[in-house]
């Protein structure tokens, strides 16, 4: 998974990324999405081939890529696990808190 992370760490891969999960495109079109060089855009588009996350067909001169959805099932794994680890710690917070803020009420009372 360190190749997907690092393919995704950078805002300009993301972006080719979200793209690619609305449709395919070639590498043109994609190049047209950024201000930077078309060389820069290949370099992109290599690193995330090489982390699996894009494939590429030619279709004549164009070369055509799509997203390969399933090269992120990591990430989201790691995703829902990063939230119930959290989830489950922020319901203890919150009835942490509770507790405290009734055992205050009580305490306010019993001295009324």
């Amino acid at each position: 998974m360190n190749g997907t992370w690092e393919a995704m760490a950078d805002p300009t891969r993301r972006a080719i990324v979200e793209n690619l999960a609305r449709a395919e495109l070639s590498a043109g079109e994609v190049a047209e999405l950024f201000d930077t060089a078309r060389p820069g855009v290949s370099r992109h588009l290599r690193v995330l081939r090489e982390a699996g996350l894009v494939e590429a067909r030619a279709e004549g001169q164009r070369r055509v890529y799509r997203l390969v959805p399933s090269a992120l099932d990591e990430v989201e794994q790691w995703c829902r696990d990063v939230r119930t680890f959290w989830g489950q710690r922020l319901d203890a917070l919150d009835t942490e808190i509770a507790r405290g803020v009734r055992a205050r009420r009580d305490a306010q009372g019993d001295q009324q």
